[in-house]
């Protein structure tokens, strides 16, 4: 019995040294903290300021007088005064359309026009010496009133054949040269008052409330990119576009600017009241399916913080902050940077130069 006996206490401190060793390490091993590393990140803090409104708008600069002058009769160019680009004054003569013919016409109705005021004067002594009947005063008044107004209408005739400036202003490139046979409407070339300038654009018309004659008006355009020209509000439409639901608005640009008309042009209405916001750095919003989020840092954790991601509602972006429309409270603090490690119940870090800047 004895043999067995060693044996069996051989035995039991063989198990036992084996379920210590067992023990101790399985203790040692649910001491250890196998939590992931907290994750470093930049962040920023939510504020409230006060932006400035504005409803942008495009559209295409042209003068307040500008026409196409045409020809308004038939004929050959006999005279032509004006060059392409150059300035003219109103009522200054362009060109001469042939007028022989009304000319003449003129010289025939001045000999009838003369021939009918003698008459007339010779009938009306003579109606006062009751030496002739009223109707042959009445005819002789008839004719001198026939004469003059064939005069007028020779005249007016050969106004037509005259292409006069209705206002000072710019001639643009000519399309006609002397000799060159005119048809009623024939293009002749473009005349431009540069001087005052105007645009005409369209905005959503629910916007009309806030919309007053004298807002100022931002412009840019392609052909001065480092340039903002300004401009009022001059005018809105007395109607809504049915087909658009938009309003068309009126701007009238400011004087001593480059500017020509049929340039393309970019609007910013300034509005009178500003709008209080919370912002946010722009690169605290992450784009996802769910919608635009950002990750909020929450309760402190050890030498840690947790944090949480929230689904927001974003608005405009300006000077690299976006407005939150909902979501987020002032003084929130927020990821800016590092975004792309952070998971559902991740811990972080704040870089130290980040939460400095943040604070300030």
């Amino acid at each position: 019995m004895r043999p067995y006996v060693i044996a069996l206490s051989l035995l039991l401190v063989l198990f036992g040294s084996i379920g210590t060793y067992l023990f101790q390490k399985f203790k040692a091993l649910n001491e250890m903290d196998f939590s992931p590393e907290p994750v470093s990140v930049a962040v920023g803090i939510t504020e409230r300021g006060q932006w400035t409104r504005w409803l942008d708008g495009v559209g295409s600069i042209k003068a307040i007088r500008g026409i196409e002058l045409m020809a308004e009769t038939s004929g050959q160019i006999t005279e032509l005064h004006f060059e392409s680009g150059q300035t003219v004054d109103q009522g200054q003569l362009l060109l001469v359309i042939d007028d022989a013919v009304e000319q003449a016409t003129r010289d025939s109705n001045l000999a009838a026009l003369e021939l009918a005021q003698l008459l007339f004067d010779r009938d009306s002594q003579l109606i006062r010496q009751k030496s002739i009947p009223q109707t042959q005063y009445d005819r002789s008044r008839a004719d001198l009133a026939k004469a003059r107004a064939d005069l007028a209408q020779t005249e007016a005739r050969l106004a037509d054949k005259r292409i006069r400036a209705p206002f000072a202003g710019t001639i643009g490139i000519r399309h006609v040269e002397l000799g060159d046979y005119l048809s009623p409407g024939h293009r002749i070339a473009s005349l431009q008052d540069t001087s005052a300038l105007e645009i005409d654009f369209n905005l959503p018309a629910h916007n009309a409330p806030l919309l007053r004659v004298g807002l100022p008006i931002h412009i840019e355009v392609d052909a001065f990119p480092d340039q903002r020209f300004s401009a009022k509000l001059a005018a809105t439409d007395s109607r809504v576009d049915a087909a658009t639901r938009n309003l068309l608005v009126r701007a009238r640009l400011d004087s001593g600017h480059p500017l020509i008309p049929g340039m393309f042009a970019r609007l910013r209405v300034r509005l009178d009241d500003d709008l209080t916001v919370l912002t946010v750095p722009e690169t605290a919003i992450t784009y996802s399916l769910q919608g635009d989020v950002v990750w909020v840092i929450g309760a402190a954790s050890g030498d840690a913080f947790d944090v949480s991601s929230k689904v927001v509602e974003t608005g405009e972006t300006r000077d690299g902050r976006t407005a939150i429309l909902n979501g987020l409270e002032l003084g929130d603090r927020v990821v800016t940077a590092g975004q792309h490690k952070l998971y559902r119940g991740a811990r972080v870090i704040i870089d130290a130069e980040t939460l400095l800047q943040a604070a300030q």
